[in-house]
């Protein structure tokens, strides 16, 4: 609807900061000076300027600044607007899918409870889980898609959405194809000393906390390795590139054609459910309810 360079000028020019800029965007520091950069250039025209106090704005920054701001309303409006005029003829949920949070489980439910939603349409939106991204994208439930399956024990995640828990997935070690490991069906923890086993850093999920805290306690021949709080492709590649175990889920086993996903003698698992916006639209509320009605009679 709008430049979306803007949204990195409003953002510096409300934070007065840079840093804090990137914080809010999910992105770097320079990536946000080459937004700022881009959108200057683009205009013709300076809007932002450096003072011991922080960024501040130029006179013609002050004027976009007001009009920006105007922009985002509008156009905030005029997508609401869009979407109730849509609603009246089709009505439709959009279910994000990624790689690591595919829609498949949510099909699955789907087709158990479509009969209480007739006339709804179901629409696939693609996400990337690229760690430095999925903030940002978890943070557009209910604008972008209305509802994802995740694994979500991440409270950054639960900050930024609302979470109905449908179950469990075990935990479990995957190795590339050419480890020691590779063939085994089945994983005693003993089978890990002496390996560097990579897993989330600590401080975000308790599930993979206290995994951490019980392997360094009871188990302190493996070697710890941290990934950041999010996986994405590129930590399963850094796991198929080295002779690291990663820490995986039975759900991920086909993530990677490099790596083989091989069970545990352990009881570790976490929670996955349904993550959907914290201010949810009607039909999404009537969806959970359902769901809450099938839980308690299972």
């Amino acid at each position: 609807m709008y430049n979306s360079l803007l949204t990195a000028f409003v953002t510096v020019a409300d934070c007065g900061s840079f840093t804090k800029a990137a914080e809010i965007l999910y992105i770097s520091p320079t990536a946000v000076m080459k937004q700022i950069n881009s959108l200057e250039n683009h205009l013709d025209l300076k809007l932002t300027k450096r003072t011991p106090s922080g960024i501040r704005l130029t006179p013609a920054g002050e004027v976009i600044y007001k009009d920006a701001k105007f922009l985002f309303d509008f156009s905030k409006k005029s997508i609401t607007n869009a979407r109730h005029a849509m609603s009246c003829t089709d009505r439709t949920f959009y279910v994000g899918t990624s790689l690591l949070n595919p829609a498949k489980p949510f099909m699955n439910l789907w087709y158990r409870v479509n009969k209480d939603f007739p006339g709804y349409k179901l629409h696939l939106v693609p996400f990337d889980d690229n760690h430095k991204g999925i903030l940002s994208e978890i943070s557009q439930l209910g604008e972008k898609f209305d509802v994802l399956i995740g694994v979500c024990d991440s409270k950054t995640w639960l900050n930024k959405c609302n979470m109905f828990p449908l179950g469990r997935y075990k935990k479990m070690c995957a190795v590339s194809r050419e480890h020691r490991l590779a063939e085994k069906k089945l994983l005693k923890i003993t089978d890990l000393y002496g390996e560097k086993l990579m897993m989330v850093k600590q401080g975000d999920s308790d599930t993979n906390d206290h995994i951490r805290d019980d392997l360094k306690k009871h188990h302190p021949q493996i070697q710890i390795e941290d990934t950041p709080h999010f996986y994405d492709m590129s930590v399963f590649n850094r796991c198929a590139e080295t002779e690291n175990i990663l820490l995986s889920l039975e759900c991920w086993q086909d993530v990677h054609p490099g790596l083989v996903t091989i069970p545990v003698e352990w009881e570790y698992s976490i929670s996955y459910g349904l993550l959907y916006s914290l201010k949810p639209a009607d039909y999404v509320l009537r969806l959970v309810r359902i769901l809450e009605q099938m839980n308690l009679s299972s």
